[in-house]
């Protein structure tokens, strides 16, 4: 008896049939690949690849690198030794006219990066490893201390930390370029919400100051700062700008970014069950309230008009 799922082998005009289907579909599929590759920007627009331009919303691309400057969080601080890259698109601004009293004056929405990395993960090593991090001799409460030079104190090991994204920054470049704009009226050139991942074989890989529920909030200024105390006033800077042959691509060197007015959460996740956040928190100095904290990011910063951008795919 048969059926359609007894017959014989299929013809030979059948395997014709299905290879050239076969054959087809890779073509769709390099022709896809291709179109991919075109698409990506050249020359000296290379630097915008990764910018979010299928975002119908997105009217420039922006890459801000930051090449030293450092992190003082409670009682550690770390130096910018490795770049770190913010990169995206930015929308339409809102208005930015005085007196600057409507919800995000002069703020223009910020999209994140093509590829998902809109923050690079560049790990900074924390000076003297383990043991720079955790002073044991530092904690006042015994057991703790105790507890700390049990887990601790059997050699040095490296630890890095790693600035992560734990939100959607906000960019004004009208502050950016005006610090008066942030003195006088609180509006910060950048703000970023950030977590920062401590790395090291104790600590485990989810070990946090900070989180998406409770991140550190960084309003990055280019003029000076008004901290609580015990920090005092430090100064940012705007750069040089200058613009390449067409125009088109705005670069700003030397920029100077900061803020000593943030708070910084406590330790999460660190060690098995989060066992060695009391000790961590101890040590560094967190839970650590505005005023004890620092900031300073350096580099240069890059833009683009989105439609100048795509002309250069």
């Amino acid at each position: 008896m048969s059926n359609k799922y007894s017959q014989g082998p299929p013809s030979g005009r059948s395997l014709t049939l299905l290879a050239t289907m076969m054959l087809m579909g890779m073509l769709v599929a390099f022709a896809a690949m291709a179109a991919t590759a075109a698409a990506t920007p050249k020359g000296e627009f290379a630097v915008f690849a990764q910018c979010p331009l299928s975002n119908a919303n997105v009217e420039a691309c922006t890459v801000a690198k930051s090449e030293k400057g450092k992190f003082i969080i409670g009682a550690k601080e770390v130096p910018i030794e490795k770049a770190i890259t913010l990169q995206g698109g930015l929308g339409e601004a809102n208005p930015c006219e005085p007196p600057f009293t409507q919800k995000g004056a002069c703020r223009r929405p910020f999209y994140g990066a093509a590829n998902g990395e809109t923050l690079s993960k560049a790990a900074q090593n924390v000076p003297g490893g383990l043991l720079g991090l955790v002073n044991c001799k530092t904690i006042e409460n015994a057991l703790l201390r105790a507890a700390c030079e049990f887990f601790f104190e059997h050699g040095i090991t490296q630890v890095t930390a790693t600035t992560e994204l734990a939100g959607t920054p906000e960019v004004s470049e009208a502050a950016l370029f005006e610090p008066i704009l942030s003195e006088a009226f609180g509006i910060p050139a950048i703000t970023l919400p950030i977590k920062i991942k401590l790395d090291n074989g104790l600590l485990g890989s989810s070990c946090y100051i900070g989180s998406a529920a409770e991140p550190i909030r960084l309003n990055l200024i280019t003029g000076t700062t008004k901290p609580p105390a015990p920090n005092k006033p430090i100064t940012g800077s705007v750069g040089t700008e200058e613009s390449n042959e067409a125009g088109n691509i705005i670069t700003i060197r030397n920029n100077k970014l900061v803020d000593n007015s943030f708070a910084a959460p406590g330790t999460n996740g660190c060690g098995t069950f989060g066992l060695l956040d009391p000790i961590l928190n101890a040590s560094i100095g967190v839970p650590s309230k505005a005023g004890t904290n620092t900031a300073v990011l350096e580099g240069k910063l890059q833009q683009a008009g989105a439609e100048a951008v795509k002309a250069h795919e």
